[in-house]
């Protein structure tokens, strides 16, 4: 019977304290309000992150772009030097080439007037 009894005086305490917190507006409220400002944090935090994952990608986007703008610059820059380097190494071929063929030129008439009897030179 003890059993019984302190059962029955339990559910009746459980029963007044549910109807006491019902019955206070306060205590609703109070709820309420942590719900909402729950909600809201939650939302400013998706917010935040929302926004600093964009300016991270924006961030990475254009460094890989200035990356790539530096790469093509270099890349530019090297095919103008050998160029020039090139073109250079060619004019140098054309001067040497002709420089020898008109000490070969020369060679030659002096050796031809050697053999014909006229020479240049004069005497000293």
């Amino acid at each position: 019977m003890k059993k019984i009894f302190g059962f029955a005086l339990g559910l009746a305490l459980c029963i007044s304290v549910s109807a006491l917190a019902q019955d206070n507006p306060g205590v609703k409220q109070d709820s309420k309000d942590a719900a909402h400002a729950t909600a809201q944090g939650a939302k400013a935090v998706g917010h935040a992150t929302v926004h600093g994952t964009k300016k991270a990608t924006h961030a990475t986007v254009n460094t890989t772009d200035d990356a790539a703008h530096a790469t093509a610059h270099g890349t530019k820059k090297a095919a103008r030097a050998t160029a020039n380097t090139t073109e250079d190494a060619a004019h140098a071929t054309v001067h040497g080439t002709k420089k020898a063929a008109h000490a070969t030129a020369r060679t030659t008439k002096k050796a031809a007037n050697k053999v014909t009897g006229k020479d240049d030179d004069q005497p000293k």
